[in-house]
């Protein structure tokens, strides 16, 4: 199973997301975006190429926020998907995201804009950046977890 992670697209139209993040996504089974959306149609969109699970953002409207959760647990490929989009200063963003969840085997975050893929006490913790903005993170990116058994993989899909 390929699953395409993205957070932080801060976009109003997906034809703003870089065409070879569709390109990527057209072969995904599952899409995550783990928040700041900002609009509910992108997830629309994003939809028609792969089913779309998605939590809302700091950044994101009210709108969106009431359409959305603020986090959630995905089962997918036999593994427990952690979704969150995280909060405060970027220092130590992945412990407190990691202590949201129990019983999990991915935490899949955002908010930094940094790309991260470090398993820490058994639990991948993945932040896939933003494949829009490079404000806080060297370049725009997004990501895959592939799931193979009981093994799985996240990697970061750098843009620049």
């Amino acid at each position: 199973m390929r699953i395409g992670v993205l957070s932080d697209t801060h976009v109003v139209d997906a034809s703003d997301i870089p065409v070879e993040v569709f390109e990527t996504l057209r072969d995904v089974d599952l899409i995550l975006h783990a928040g700041d959306i900002l609009e509910l149609g992108v997830i629309d969109e994003l939809g028609a190429l792969a089913p779309v699970h998605a939590v809302c953002g700091n950044m994101d409207p009210h709108l969106t926020r009431e359409k959305l959760p603020g986090k959630s647990i995905i089962n997918a490929g036999g593994k427990r998907i952690g979704l969150t989009h995280g909060s405060g200063a970027p220092f130590g963003l992945h412990n407190r995201v990691r202590a949201r969840f129990d019983d999990v085997d991915v935490i899949v975050f955002g908010h930094s804009h940094r790309p991260m893929c470090e398993t820490a006490d058994g639990v991948l913790v993945f932040n896939p950046g933003s494949p829009t903005d490079v404000r806080f993170a060297p370049c725009r990116s997004f990501g895959i977890l592939s799931i193979e058994g009981d093994d799985i993989l996240g990697s970061i899909v750098q843009l620049d």
